[in-house]
């Protein structure tokens, strides 16, 4: 961690400089020591500003301004702002990262894959409630991501199937003999 502090009409003491050094030292956990940190003090008006840039060796820059009273309410209050913005930075890598290694795992499986026909690939798991068949058409109606719904029938007490048809408008009942 390279760190340089300067101060306009301000003087930075030796107390200050110990200050920002130990509040930057939450920073380590995620970059380690390989960092550099410009901070600036200073007063305007009756506030001390306090003004850091960080910059890392892959790069990236953070930056934070705050104005307070008290000039270690400011420092305080820039190192938590940089650490929000580190995190915040480091989620979207991961979240990337994590995005990307899917996308690389899927396209190495469509490779590697033989194209599977005549196959059941895929299976659905619900339950299905007793409902006359007017009830049951309604709750499709209810839900036109739903081309079809099992159900028990109330008055036969045996599974049916309720579809749409391919008009969209009319529907369908599968219910099985004897």
């Amino acid at each position: 961690m390279n760190i340089k502090i300067t101060g306009k009409e301000l003087k930075a003491t030796e107390s200050i400089k110990d200050y920002i050094e130990r509040k930057l030292e939450r920073l380590n956990k995620y970059f380690g020591e390989d960092f550099n940190v410009l901070a600036t003090i200073k007063t305007e008006g009756n506030e001390q500003v306090a003004e850091m840039n960080v910059t890392t060796a892959e790069g990236d820059t953070f930056r934070a301004v705050t104005a307070h009273k008290d000039l270690y309410a400011s420092i305080d209050k820039d190192i938590d702002i940089l650490e929000g913005q580190v995190r915040k930075m480091k989620t979207k890598k991961d979240k990337q990262n994590m995005t990307e290694s899917i996308r690389l795992k899927e396209s190495l499986n469509h490779v590697e894959e033989h194209p599977v026909e005549d196959e059941i690939i895929k299976t659905i798991y619900y339950t299905i409630k007793p409902m006359a068949p007017e009830d049951a058409k309604l709750e499709l109606e209810a839900k036109p991501q739903n081309q079809f719904l099992a159900f028990i029938n109330i008055e036969t007490e045996r599974v049916n199937v309720i579809y749409r048809l391919k008009d969209g408008k009319n529907f369908g009942l599968v219910e099985p003999e004897a």
